[in-house]
């Protein structure tokens, strides 16, 4: 059975050659993402703070908030991507992320030696891959260029195949950031359709989306982050509905320099 659990995690990114004070202040002044914290030598952003989650199967969380308010922090750390510093993530189920289109991908290899690598990556099969190898070139259309480095291909064929890739195999857990869409009218429309099977085979969804109504009409849960912690949490249609008329407490304050 599918789920995840977190427990206090956090994760911090570190930036460094940041010597001047007035940049520090600067930066301090714009930011409307994850807290800072002034260490001497570097500034670390708090992008993460006391997450404490329980997905378990059947939920669409849908992960709502500003830019910078740590959605895509979160979904990488639940995909595995980022490993956070603090606290603990406990994790059954294979996990399929579609957040970073490329992971594992060669541009310099053709398209045929570029699907078992990143497949391998998300624990596919020796079956599921002789099936992606077939149904890759079918799905995308790219005919012959399919044995072409992929560093000749177009933006719109690069997209084309980094999606067909990252939806070649079944997830138990599928980590979306915002709805996928790639190539003309006609590709997306057969993107969408694949997507929507992918999502409703999942036995968990975790979406980040700005689209307020997409993640009412997908998820059943939804939390929201302010400055790397969850200010609420609740059903998707209460949590969109406080965001959209600001309506969940105090923003937690950034952390205070110390020079």
């Amino acid at each position: 059975m599918a789920s995840i659990d977190t427990e206090h995690l956090d994760f911090d990114y570190p930036v460094y050659d940041l010597r001047s004070r007035s940049i520090k202040l600067a930066i301090s002044r714009q930011m409307v993402g994850g807290a800072l914290s002034d260490l001497g030598s570097h500034i670390t952003v708090n992008a993460l703070r006391n997450i404490n989650l329980s997905i378990n199967e059947g939920d669409r969380l849908g992960l709502v908030g500003h830019n910078g308010a740590g959605k895509s922090t979160l979904l990488r750390v639940v995909a595995g991507l980022y490993r956070p510093q603090r606290g603990r993530i406990r994790i059954l189920g294979r996990v399929v992320p579609l957040v970073e289109k490329g992971v594992g991908i060669s541009w310099d290899d053709t398209g045929y030696d570029n699907i078992e690598l990143p497949l391998r990556l998300l624990g596919a099969t020796n079956e599921e891959v002789k099936r992606a190898k077939k149904d890759i070139p079918e799905f995308t259309g790219l005919g012959a260029y399919m044995h072409l480095p992929l560093r000749t291909y177009s933006d719109g064929m690069k997209a084309r195949f980094a999606f067909a890739l990252c939806t070649a195999i079944e997830a138990d857990i599928l980590v979306l950031d915002e709805w996928l869409s790639a190539g003309d009218l006609d590709f997306q429309e057969r993107a969408n359709q694949r997507l929507n099977e992918l999502v409703r085979s999942a036995s968990i969804l975790v979406l980040a989306s700005h689209s307020l109504p997409l993640i009412e009409s997908v998820c059943n849960r939804a939390i929201l982050l302010e400055k790397g912690r969850i200010v609420l949490q609740g059903g998707a249609s209460e949590v969109c509905a406080a965001y959209l008329n600001d309506d969940y407490g105090e923003p937690t304050p950034p952390l205070e320099f110390a020079f």
